[in-house]
This record gives C-alpha cells, structure tokens and sequence, in this order.
C-alpha cells in the first residue's frame, strides 16, 4: 500500500486558525500588535517568494509585518546599522533576516547583531544554546515544523530510532538535539549522519523515523528506507522536472508508511513556526 501523505498544507492552515485566535487574545489583553520585520537584501527571486508568502501568512494570523527591502550592493556596515535600529525600535518585536545574503556580507555576523530576544528563527548563539539545554526561548522553524508534523498526525516518536541525514546548523543539528530531548514530540534516539556517511543506507534502513535534510535532488531512495518508516524530506531542490525532494519520492512511497510530498510538506509548516516565535516574542518584550 502506498505512504499516507503527511499534508503540510493542511496542518499549516489548522495551525494558522489556532494561531489566529492567541494573536487575538494577545492584542485585546496587552493593546499591542504583534510585529516581525523581514530583512530582504538584493533580488533573489526565490528570497522574494519567501519573504512575500511571510507576509501573507501574517496577516492571515493578525501579525503587522514590516518589509525592508535593500539593495544587492548594500553594505554590511548599512545592514547592521539597519538591524540596530530594529533592535532599538520596541514595535518590532520579531526580526528575520532573509537568507542567502550577498557575498559582501557575512551571513554570522549579521544574524548574530540581532537582538537574541527578537531573533524568530532562533540563529543568534544565545538561542541555541537554550534549545540545546532543553529549554528554548524559540524553537528553530524548520525543526519545529518537523515536529509538528509528527506529534500532529500521531507518529510515536518517544522510544523510536531516528535518523537525521544531514547536519546543519539550521536543520539537522538542531532537530536531532530536539528529538533526542525529553518530553512531547522527543525522547527518540537518534543518530546524526551525512553525505559523508560510510554505508549510508545500512543506517537509514534501521530509521523508524527518517528525516532528510541534506540538500541533494532524490538523494534517498526506496531501497534506503525500511519499510514501514515515516519519512520527512526537508529538502526543495529546483531541477528540469520541477521541485524536487531530497527523497526519490516515487520509491520512497512504495516502502515508507507515511511520507511528506515536496512542496506542500515542511515548507508551509516552516513559515507557521515563525508566527508562532513571532508571538513568543511579543510575550516576552511586553512583559
């Protein structure tokens, strides 16, 4: 029998329309608007895509949103000068800084001039290391969203072997620290791997949850995944036949027992965890 679909788009929306009525509560008990600025620097399209779906996605929830479009040429110098001001300004309460940025500009620099408590995507160190001592300020969007889609469609996880492959500081670093934490939508043990991985496929066979986040078009096949296993392909990869996974998604289905399709998987619940941090912010900054 083929994977059940995890729909991402579906539990986006549920998710929106719980989000929806605490943006509300918040506004009528504090008589204050929940603010994210988006940082866009130069004109990649994809970049624009996303910041624009942000924005839609907050005003769905009753987020103000501010946009702050700069040019390709722009300086770090002006970047940060940028983000000292939205570290100044108390209506903002939560910033996010458009990835990739042009290679004048050091990505680390940048993402760590960000107020810690306004830093919605959890990137700043000081976040970090609250995620990885178990008690998160935010929860990084992307892990969080992997997470969501688990504990929300009823996939045990505590007690379960899970596979990350991958190891970014965005993704898989911090979801296999989350999983492997105690308490809701954790307690797994997990193994960390990579591309570099010796005999790769010996290891994600032995997955009851496998998630894949390495940035690879169709990088796990079928005959990589145990059958019966849940997988999560994190990955979006632009290719000739479209938006690709970084799972074969047709062999994939054949074994797995639930799978997430790409898009309409993690990427509209990714967007979704940054309301949610967006509104933990405000809490935090109107106390």
């Amino acid at each position: 029998m083929p994977a059940q679909l995890l729909d991402g788009n579906a539990l986006a929306r549920q998710i929106r329309m719980e989000l929806a009525e605490q943006v509300a509560d918040f506004i009528e008990n504090n008589g204050v608007v929940p603010t994210l600025a988006a940082v866009l620097v130069g004109d990649d399209p994809a970049s624009q895509v996303y910041v624009r779906n942000k924005r839609r996605d907050c005003d769905q929830v009753g987020i103000q949103s501010q946009l702050h479009a700069l040019p390709a040429d722009t300086t770090q110098d002006e970047l940060l000068a940028l983000i000292a001001r939205l570290n100044r300004d108390e209506a903002v309460h939560g910033i996010l800084v458009q990835l990739p940025l042009p290679p004048q500009i050091a990505a680390r620099a940048v993402l760590e001039a960000v107020n810690p408590h306004k830093d919605v995507d959890a990137f700043h160190p000081e976040n970090v290391g609250l995620v990885v001592q178990g008690r998160p300020r935010f929860l990084p969007c992307t892990p969080a969203a992997v997470q969501q889609l688990l504990v929300r469609n009823g996939i045990p996880i505590a007690g379960r072997h899970a596979v990350v492959v991958g190891r970014s500081d965005i993704v898989g670093k911090p979801l296999a620290i989350m999983l492997g934490q105690r308490g809701t939508g954790a307690d797994a043990t997990v193994t960390l791997c990579h591309s570099r991985t010796p005999d790769l496929a010996a290891i994600t066979r032995l997955a009851d949850i496998l998630i894949v986040a390495v940035g690879r078009a169709r990088f796990i096949t079928g005959d990589m995944i145990r059958p019966g296993a849940t997988v999560i392909d994190v990955g979006i990869n632009r290719t000739d036949d479209g938006l690709v996974g970084d799972v074969d998604f047709q062999s994939a289905r054949e074994v797995a027992a639930a799978l997430t399709p790409v898009p309409g998987g993690v990427g509209p619940l990714t967007r979704v965890m940054l309301l949610a941090n967006t509104l933990t912010a405000a809490g935090l900054l109107e106390r």
